[in-house]
């Protein structure tokens, strides 16, 4: 890439300090961010209407001849305005600008320009427009970008330091695109997508300019993603020789589902291969992912091999240790918790264990890729809820063996689009059945004067045997400078003490100690309270069958599916569950967001609506680590592109994994810096 591209944007002719200031406020370092700062949206000024004809309070392009010059007028607060009129042959308008003396020498007699702006009527009858933008008509640009701007750089100064980078390019631009794949596409030069995407002549010009960069952001991206797994096509020390899964499913107490059945296969399929698994097996919750790791867990041991999982909190690794205790009971099979509460003997002798091989699966935290963990033979390794870990603690955790098998799971239904994204570099499994006799969640959006009905639904329900959540956005009152929403702290002493005085309630937040949350998590499962008050911090939590309610207090505050999460904590027993969202928001977005989470318990199209409301940004609450962020591709409108792109991708690293060739060493030039500050 030239280096006109990486010259600080202070340099560019016409910028200096005060102005590469502002740049800087909208994230532009260089030459190259500038170009790559596309426009939000364009102006078209083809359309033109009549003055007769233009509509009221509509910005609107009107092209009409200025019958005179500007003159002065002097205003009552002492400010100069300058008005003229224009005709377009039918009518006549009042053009009116105020602090802009340079309209005196630019709108000339008899001269015809197009006015872009909003006619009103004003107080005489007359057609007037204020401050409207202007060009000559006869040189005049048909189509402006506009750009997003800030208190130091309008968008007309952005505009002008673009054009001025597109003119410092050489002629010789080199393209970043391997021939090949411009003429497979129809793909715009780079140079003149550039020119197209900031400075079109129509609106086709605009559409194949977005095409050319579209392709050539998700292809960088997707070579970005698949290459981290080029390292991992090395052989790995751990094939699967024997296929145990049927003995496992025969000592298993339910009956695994197709879905379940079709993901062990999968999986087993893979780990049977010379080069390691690299698979995301993606479930609803409530699916059945935890039956699936187990069976991979049984064929693992049964083959001599180690395994190790680990999960985001401390409540969520008991509840796995719990349950594959159960699972293999009387198999022979030594599993181990590790975790930060284990005492400093327990850990030593743990990790002997471990280091030993006595210990053939070990279930923890972070605790289990500390440095001092030494495996004997790990041969699989399985992440819970996979987007809360960092890339490090990832890569952290597949270096406990030479290349091993690793299975990602997540209980958020991630859309596809996104999921190539996300996880590019695995292939996906889907739980897309729940297990025989789940009854769907029944859930209802209220507003907040149902109050009183709804906790006597909960007596009713707690007098039954059942156990309610009541989750809060907030820990403590006001904590976000916001009066209406709920306080798990305020709420849990207001109902303790009032309505729910003869109901044991416990509080549960994020900013107890962890062995505080994980007594009273405990507690509650063992059915030591009936009503429990928390925060979200019960999104990934253990299991309480016997809990039938969950209540969601200011529903608006939370994302759709992390809204479906948390609904997700009740529905695991026999008896029928009911999800209550109280919110007295409505505005129309609030209202489509509840509507879609009470019409379906189908996460995966939660997860597509979610997307379409708040983009990738945002869809886990704060950006997925690791990642470049998108400057011009939709993952809504652009996955035709993406999954062409990720073909692509593959088929180039298949040739050349190391992107050594010369066609494709501008590539590689790109992708390093697209991820260079990616950790």
């Amino acid at each position: 890439m030239q280096d006109i591209f990486t010259t600080d944007i202070r340099f560019l002719k016409g910028i200096g300090e005060k102005r590469a200031e502002g740049f800087r406020k909208l994230g532009i370092e260089t030459v190259g961010d500038l170009l790559s700062f596309y426009p939000r949206t364009y102006e078209n000024w083809n359309d033109t209407v009549s003055v007769k004809e233009a509509p009221e309070d509509t910005i609107t392009a009107i092209k009409a001849i200025v019958i005179s010059r500007p003159m002065p007028i002097k205003t009552r607060s002492g400010k100069i305005m300058y008005r003229t009129c224009a005709t377009d042959g039918v009518g006549i308008m009042t053009l009116t600008f105020f602090n802009n003396r340079f309209v005196v020498n630019d709108l000339k007699e008899d001269e015809e320009f197009i006015f872009f702006g909003k006619i009103k009527t004003n107080d005489l009858g007359a057609k007037e427009m204020l401050s409207p933008k202007y060009e000559k008509a006869s040189t005049a640009a048909y189509i402006h970008p506009v750009y997003s701007q800030n208190a130091l750089l309008s968008s007309k100064a952005i505009a002008k330091a673009v054009r001025t980078a597109l003119e410092s390019l050489s002629e010789k631009l080199t393209e970043t695109l391997p021939s090949d794949q411009i003429m497979k596409y129809r793909l715009m030069s780079l140079k003149d997508a550039l020119r197209s995407i900031h400075f079109p002549k129509d609106e086709n010009e605009i559409k194949s300019a977005r095409r050319r960069l579209i392709y050539e952001e998700l292809l960088t991206l997707q070579l970005g993603i698949l290459s981290h797994g080029t390292a991992e096509k090395e052989k790995t020390a751990y094939r699967i020789t024997n296929d145990h899964t049927k003995q496992f499913m025969s000592r298993f107490p339910f009956e695994l589902t197709n879905a379940q059945k079709r993901a062990v296969s999968e999986c087993v399929n893979d780990m049977k291969l010379s080069s390691p698994m690299r698979r995301l097996l993606q479930g609803d919750v409530g699916s059945g992912k935890t039956a699936v790791a187990a069976a991979l867990m049984y064929n693992t041991v049964k083959n001599g091999f180690q395994c190790a999982l680990m999960a985001p909190t401390e409540v969520l690794a008991r509840q796995h240790f719990e349950t594959f205790q159960y699972l293999f009971r009387e198999s022979g099979i030594n599993i181990e918790l590790l975790t930060g509460s284990t005492t400093a003997k327990n850990k030593r002798l743990i990790k002997e264990k471990i280091m030993s091989g006595e210990a053939d699966i070990v279930i923890g935290t972070h605790a289990v890729i500390t440095s001092d963990t030494v495996f004997r033979c790990c041969a699989l390794v399985i992440t819970d809820e996979q987007h809360r870990f960092g890339v490090n603690q990832r890569a952290a955790l597949k270096d406990k063996g030479e290349n091993p098998h690793v299975l990602v799971m997540s209980a958020t239904p991630i859309p596809r689009t996104l999921s190539l994204i996300i996880y590019g570099d695995l292939s996906i499994s889907v739980l897309d059945e729940k297990p025989k006799g789940r009854k769907e969640i029944k859930t209802v959006a209220v507003p907040s004067y149902y109050h009183e009905r709804i906790y006597s639904f909960i007596k009713k329900e707690v007098r039954a045997g059942n156990q309610c959540y009541i989750v809060c956005p907030m820990v403590e009152e006001n904590e976000e400078g916001v009066a209406d929403r709920k306080s798990a702290e305020e709420y849990y002493e207001l109902l303790r003490t009032t309505v729910f005085s003869d109901i044991r309630c416990l509080l549960l937040h994020g900013q107890m100690k962890q062995k505080k949350k994980d007594e009273v998590m405990q507690a509650f499962k063992n059915g030591d309270a009936d009503v429990l008050i928390c925060t979200v911090v019960i999104e990934v939590g253990i299991d309480v069958p016997n809990a039938g309610i969950i209540v969601i207090e200011n529903a608006e505050c939370f994302g759709l599916s992390q809204l479906h999460q948390l609904r997700g904590r009740v529905g695991r027993g026999e008896r029928q569950s009911h999800c209550i969202l109280i919110s007295d928001k409505e505005n129309e977005t609030t209202k489509k967001r509840l509507d879609i989470l009470c019409s379906t318990n189908d996460g995966f199209r939660i997860a597509e609506e979610d997307l379409k409301l708040r983009g990738p940004g945002d869809f886990f609450g704060s950006r997925q680590s690791g990642l470049p962020t998108m400057k011009i591709a939709s993952l809504m409108t652009d996955s035709r592109i993406l999954y062409a792109a990720r073909d692509e991708a593959q088929r180039i690293l298949e040739a050349d994994p190391y992107l050594e060739k010369e066609e494709n060493k501008t590539l590689k030039n790109k992708l390093s810096a697209l991820f260079a500050d990616i950790s």
